[in-house]
């Protein structure tokens, strides 16, 4: 069942990827080394909130789901309507929203939840431009508790690039500290986690 799972996850994601290359950011799902990684802020104990935006696969979803084990509570916004049936099969009771990132105020006002004690974003940050960027991470940041945290990622290959180093200025725009995580080698492409904490 479960290899039938990962199939389907890497068909749907390898279609969206030959539609909309642009849109889907990625030539491969998540790892899951890379998942463990991305979730390592999620609080081991209590009833948190989790905010995932763009999940795609599921790859975070899954360990998400791992480490609350049943506890708190569990949003995820996926623009996608391909990628959310694919989370709904996978991932059922998981509470989803099919919405832009930038809708997350009213997402959580509708669900009378509070602040996020973490933030999990899987979007292709690079292929925004800094309006939007600025913008999603303002929407993010202000969904976080103040101590909450926030994680994304970025290709190695690419840290370097214009766009890259762009995203990190707004990163650290937007929180008080960055921290960049170790090289994640078993991921295609080799990728890098970035820690966010304390929002402006």
């Amino acid at each position: 069942m479960r290899s039938f799972g990962v199939m389907s996850q890497l068909s749907v994601f390898l279609n969206e990827f030959a539609r909309d290359p642009v849109a889907t950011g990625a030539v491969a799902p998540s790892s899951a080394w890379l998942a463990r990684q991305m979730v390592v802020p999620v609080p081991e104990r209590g009833d948190p909130l989790v905010i995932e935006v763009g999940p795609g696969g599921g790859a975070f979803t899954r360990a998400i789901r791992k480490r609350l084990d049943g506890r708190g509570h569990h949003l995820a916004v996926e623009l996608n309507p391909r990628f959310a049936a694919l989370l709904t099969r996978q991932f059922p009771g998981l509470d989803l929203a099919v919405a832009d990132a930038l809708e997350l105020p009213e997402l959580i006002a509708e669900r009378g939840l509070g602040k996020a004690d973490a933030v999990i974003s899987g979007l292709p940050w690079t292929m925004f431009g800094v309006d939007k960027q600025r913008a999603l991470l303002g929407a993010m940041a202000g969904a976080l508790a103040t101590e909450g945290a926030f994680t994304t990622f970025a290709y190695v290959h690419a840290r370097w690039s214009p766009p890259a180093r762009r995203f990190h200025e707004r990163l650290r725009e937007a929180f008080e500290e960055v921290v960049v995580g170790r090289t994640v080698w078993r991921n295609l492409p080799p990728a890098l986690v970035y820690h966010a904490r304390r929002p402006r």
